[in-house]
This record gives structure tokens, C-alpha cells and sequence, in this order.
């Protein structure tokens, strides 16, 4: 059994319906524990939870046992094991995965988000401080601030947490000495203040021996502020900010359980709502009212911000995933185009121009991020030139998007208030599936607000109808020396002799005028693609069947230029030439100097080529001539069907 207080004990024996209803009224804090490697964090974690009788009786058991086996303390209590459960974890002795504990004091209830302290894992603390009231820094007293330190604050300022806990831990490996804890007071103040944490307080502590945890020490009679728990339960967290803000709920899924009835799930980010409240669905701006707030127990005639609810709505509007129901009178925005700041979590680096899938509440959308304006510096705080972001870099971009995303500021300009749920977004790479940044909206760019779709009277079926014929784009992919341009030049021609209106994009071509300012690097061969892509789509739209030869290395600048085209019209064309037999080839001599280390970056030699998965037309150039793939690629278009 766990091991509760003396006076909970009493009361649950007396009247356990009594005891539930007075812990179910205690107020909630989320907080996370942040700082540097080794800091002591769960210890300190442990030790609290220890102290607060929040311990099972069998839970300590094993921590008896599990501390002379494998804890680091001698025999005595390792109260980190209590929250490193990994296997991995228990053998370095550090934490590598956020560990969630819940417990409760006498005045509120606690949610610790336990993160991890080594760089390499700073994409776990961002995750856990997303949801957190509070962050409490831990510094090791021996060794003070370190650039961890300054990272971790400055993301906890970032993500919107406006309370910080300072804990000087390990202050009895230091004698308890007084003047290393105002040294680390004065250098973390400093820095607070450049990065605009304004509410922040130190303790000095010991996990290990429970020093000032959840009693005041004997050790520090120089310190008379509150202990770590003192402070959890007094530091003042305004829970109805969220109520109190204009009505934003995002749309999980339709409910329709029968043909009566039709409503909108979700849980309410913000605001509350009730029959009659005036709402307006985004991204569309249909304005209704509310029929009914339902739940499992029953309609409710108000629900508030961290409910999950059904609305029925007065009229018939179209409203699906993904769209937001929000107060008609106070909507949030809707753009395409926005600056972020990005915090970059994979190893592998930013790819501007790439298209990731940026996920905010219930919507997702292809995004394309910017070359980063710049990236932060997390010791000096200075603004540096960047042209992509690594592991663990914050920086700042611009992103768009396929479709409009309907977003509030993360942080809107003069206030603290923060909207995570419709400001807050995750990237996640479209192959792997991995998530690869996290992100804070600022604002919609100007331009996207003053830039619209120009109406054209006539269309790109009059275009085709005026040319007799269905516009297409042939896109042909291979390694250098496949035969791109070569096949592609033959099949313009025959579609010439056959009166079509055509077009050819060859890469060389482009690279001397449109592309003449990109290089080969990964970053530019995205963009080469992306301009090339827009191009073609303008001269389909005209009516043409064009031809594009290019190396498009990548499977997804290859899916993004198809999404730019009506289905049916983009055609992958895969000219398949083995490695050795492009070599072989080598007209222009590329390969010999790429082996020789004279060209970067090149295909198939120091850079990947990804092999189309379903490309709707393959010639192999080892099997047949270049006349024999021109007449097959033209008999297939020429013949395709809907």
C-alpha cells in the first residue's frame, strides 16, 4: 500500500468518499524538472516523492533492494531509481526518457515531467515541457551554470512556461557554502533577465539527504525562502487563464452514430461554450450557433477549456477534421505563410524547401520551411547567419503551407498568455515518420494576407481544348548518363510530328538561366525541383505536354511536384541505367571527376538517388535503344486513359 499521511490515514478510515472528494477539489500543477547532465534531477524527483509518502510499500521494497545492486549511493537509497525505469537508464545512471510520476501534497495534486539532462535528448524535455506549469532548473552547486542550463531555459521561456524554480543541488558536496549559491543566483539572474524570465526563484538543496526537499535544513540558516515543496504548493498558477480566453475548439472527428444525429467531438483549447453561443467554423467562416454541448453523462448547459464534448450545431454547415469551431465574434486566424521559431530534433539536418508534415491540433498539412533567418545562440543569445538548423538548433523561419492552417499566436505580442494547442506544431518527415522539430507560430506574413488568386476567364481546359489535346507532364528521372535528355528530346519530337504542342525542361538548360544561382547541395537541389515543378505546372495549365529531364534524386520533391497537377497529368517516367552502365557512359566526364573528388555532392557517387517506387512508365536503357523507349513513352501517353 502506498504510505500516506498521518491525518489522510485517519480520514480514509473515517469516511474514504469524504477523503476522495477533498483530493479530487485539490488544484492540478503540471511541472517538469530540466537542467544539465547529472544535475541530480531524479534524485531530487525521487526524494520528493519519498518525502510526500507517495511511495507503495512494494515500490520501496524493490528500492531497497535495487539501490544496493545497482544504485549509486553506497547501499543507501538511490531515490533516482524510483523514476529511471529503463534498463538502459539504471546502467549509465543518467535519464534518457521523459518519466511522468503523479502524486499529491496536502494543499494540490502534481503531475513531474522527469526529463532528460544529456543534449542529445533535448527533444524530450521540449515534449515535456509542453504541457508544464512550471519548470524546475536544476544546477549542480559544483559547477554552476552550464550552456545546458541556458538551453533548457531559454525553450521553457519559449514553450510559454512563465514560473521557474531554481534548485542549487548537491549544495552538501560544497559544505552548504553560501557564497557558490549567491555566485549562481547572480550568473542565472543575468541570463533570466536577457531572456525575459522575470518570475524566478532559488533554493538550495540536497536530494540525497532531503536538505530544504520538503523540511527546512539545519544546513543552510542562512536561506530563509521555501522549500521545494513549499513553493509547489504556493506558487500562484491562474488554471481559469484558458476559460477566460475567446472559445477555440479544434474538431477530432464527426460523430455520427445514426442519420439524427451529427455532431463535432473535440476538446475545448480555450473559452467555454453552451447552447445559443455564436460560433464560427474555420477555415471556411460560416458563422451558426450551438444546438447542444453533449457528453457520455449528459448535455451540459456550459462546458469550459480542458473538456472534451460533442456540439450539435443550429444549421447545416460543413465542418469535418481538422476545422476549428471558434467564438464569431473573437475567430482565430487563417493563413497560408508564417514565421516560426523552430526547434530542430534530428539528427539529421533541416532540408529548406523539402515538404514535411506540419501537424497543429487536429490539422496537418504539408509544410515547406525557409532558409532560416537565423539561429539562436543559447550562451550569448546572439542572432547567427544559418542556411539550414542541426540537432538541437533554435532558429527562426519562414514556413508555408499547402492550405491554409487556421493558428493563434504561440505567444502573442505583449502578453504572456500562450495558446499551445492552436500556436504550437510539430514537423514530422513524410518518409520515416519520425518527428523532426516542434514549433512556435509568431504571425501570419504580411504578404500572405495581401497576395490572392487572381480569377482567369479562360481555363486550362480551354487552353487544352484550343490545342486538341490532354496537357500532361513526362517526367523523366535517372542517374547522369541515363539518357534523360536524350529520350526526352525523341519523344518531343515524335509528338511533334504528330501536331501536338509540346515543350521540353531540360536541367542543363535551367541551370544556366532560371537555376543559375543554385548549387548541388541537397538544400538546392529541393529548390531546383520545387521552381522547376511550378514551371511546368503554369506550361500544363497552358495546355502543353511537357517534358522535364532531371536527375530528381529524391522520391519526395518527385511526390510534390505530382501533388502540383491535376491526377492523371504528371507522369514519372524512371529511365533505368545501372550505376556501372551510366559510368561507363560518363560523355561529360562527371563520374571520373566526382571519384576523383573534383565534383561534390554528386548522384549516385557521394549523394543518393532514390529509385521511383511506382513510376508509371520504365524503360530500361540496357534492353532497348533510345528510339524503342521514345516510341513506347509516346504510345502510353497517347493511349492512357482516366
Amino acid at each position: 500500500m502506498v504510505r500516506v499521511l498521518d491525518q489522510d490515514r485517519e480520514l480514509i478510515a473515517r469516511d474514504v468518499s469524504q477523503w476522495l472528494a477533498r483530493h479530487e477539489a485539490k488544484q492540478m500543477l503540471r511541472f517538469i524538472t530540466c537542467g544539465s547532465v547529472d544535475d541530480g534531477k531524479s534524485t531530487l524527483i525521487g526524494r520528493l516523492l519519498y518525502d510526500c509518502r507517495q511511495v507503495f510499500d512494494d515500490q520501496l521494497e524493490a528500492l531497497e533492494s535495487d539501490s544496493k545492486n545497482v544504485g549509486t549511493q553506497s547501499g543507501k537509497l538511490d531515490f533516482a531509481l524510483l523514476v529511471d525505469g529503463l534498463s538502459a537508464e539504471r546502467e549509465q545512471g543518467i535519464t534518457i526518457d521523459v518519466a511522468y510520476r503523479f502524486f499529491s501534497s496536502e494543499k494540490r495534486k502534481f503531475i513531474v515531467a522527469d526529463t532528460p539532462g544529456h543534449e542529445q535528448y533535448t527533444r524530450n524535455m521540449i515534449t515535456g515541457a509542453s504541457t508544464a506549469d512550471v519548470a524546475v532548473l536544476l544546477v549542480d552547486a559544483r559547477k554552476g551554470v552550464l550552456t545546458q542550463t541556458r538551453r533548457h531555459s531559454f525553450l521553457a521561456q519559449l514553450v510559454g512556461i512563465r514560473h521557474v524554480l531554481v534548485a542549487v543541488t548537491k549544495m552538501d558536496l560544497v559544505d552548504f557554502d553560501q557564497d557558490a549559491f549567491d555566485s549562481i543566483l547572480a550568473e542565472y539572474g543575468a541570463f533570466a533577465d536577457k531572456i525575459g524570465i522575470r518570475d524566478w526563484t532559488a533554493i538550495p538543496l540536497s536530494g540525497v539527504n532531503g536538505d530544504n526537499v520538503t523540511t527546512r535544513s539545519e544546513n543552510t540558516p542562512w536561506y530563509d525562502g521555501p522549500t521545494l515543496l513549499g513553493y509547489l504548493d504556493t506558487v500562484e498558477i491562474d488554471a481559469s487563464a484558458n476559460a477566460a480566453k475567446p472559445l477555440r475548439m479544434p474538431v477530432q472527428w464527426v460523430n455520427r452514430p445514426n442519420l439524427s444525429f451529427r455532431g463535432f467531438a473535440g476538446q475545448i483549447a480555450a473559452g467555454s461554450v453552451g447552447p445559443g453561443t455564436e460560433v464560427r467554423i474555420l477555415p471556411s467562416g460560416r458563422t451558426t450557433r450551438v444546438a447542444r454541448v453533449v457528453t457520455a453523462t449528459g448535455d451540459l448547459d456550459q462546458a469550459f477549456a480542458g473538456e472534451s464534448v460533442t456540439l450539435t450545431l443550429e444549421d447545416e454547415v460543413d465542418c469535418s477534421r481538422g476545422d476549428v469551431i471558434a467564438a464569431a465574434g473573437d475567430p482565430p486566424e487563417a493563413s497560408d505563410q508564417f514565421e516560426a521559431t523552430i526547434v530542430w530534433m534530428n539528427e539529421e539536418e533541416l532540408l529548406p524547401g523539402r515538404g514535411y508534415w506540419l501537424k497543429l491540433g487536429t490539422q496537418t498539412v504539408t509544410a515547406m520551411v525557409h532558409e532560416p533567418k537565423y539561429e539562436i545562440n543559447v550562451n550569448t543569445l546572439d542572432h547567427l547567419a544559418a542556411k539550414t538548423l542541426a540537432l538541437n538548433a533554435i532558429g527562426v523561419a519562414e514556413i508555408s503551407t499547402d492550405r491554409e492552417l487556421v493558428f493563434d499566436p504561440y505567444l502573442p505580442e505583449g502578453g504572456a498568455s500562450t495558446n499551445r494547442v492552436l500556436g504550437g506544431f510539430i514537423l514530422i518527415d513524410k518518409v520515416t515518420n519520425a518527428t523532426v522539430a516542434a514549433g512556435m507560430l509568431h504571425f501570419a506574413l504580411r504578404r500572405a494576407g495581401n497576395i490572392h488568386r487572381q480569377h482567369l476567364d479562360v481555363s486550362r481546359e480551354t487552353h487544352a481544348a484550343m490545342k486538341g489535346q490532354r496537357p500532361a507532364v513526362l517526367w523523366f528521372t535517372g542517374l547522369s548518363g541515363s539518357g534523360k535528355s536524350t529520350i526526352a528530346n525523341l519523344v518531343e519530337k515524335k509528338l511533334a510530328g504528330r501536331g501536338r504542342h509540346t515543350f521540353l525542361l531540360d536541367g542543363d538548360n535551367l541551370r544556366h538561366g532560371l537555376n543559375r544561382d543554385l548549387g548541388f547541395t541537397e538544400a538546392d537541389r529541393i529548390e531546383n525541383i520545387r521552381r522547376v515543378g511550378e514551371v511546368a505546372k503554369l506550361m500544363a495549365d497552358a495546355g502543353l505536354i511537357v517534358m522535364t529531364a532531371f536527375i530528381s534524386p529524391f522520391r519526395e520533391e518527385r511526390r510534390m511536384v505530382r501533388g502540383m497537377l491535376p491526377e492523371g497529368e504528371f507522369i514519372e517516367v524512371f529511365v533505368d541505367t545501372p550505376l556501372e552502365e551510366a559510368e561507363r557512359r560518363d560523355v561529360k566526364g562527371l563520374y571520373a571527376k566526382a571519384r576523383a573528388g573534383d565534383l561534390k555532392n554528386f548522384t549516385g557517387i557521394d549523394s543518393p538517388y532514390e529509385v521511383p517506387e511506382n513510376a508509371e512508365i520504365r524503360v530500361d536503357t540496357t534492353q532497348m535503344s533510345a528510339e524503342e523507349a521514345a516510341d513506347l513513352i509516346v504510345e502510353r501517353l497517347l493511349n492512357r486513359r482516366d
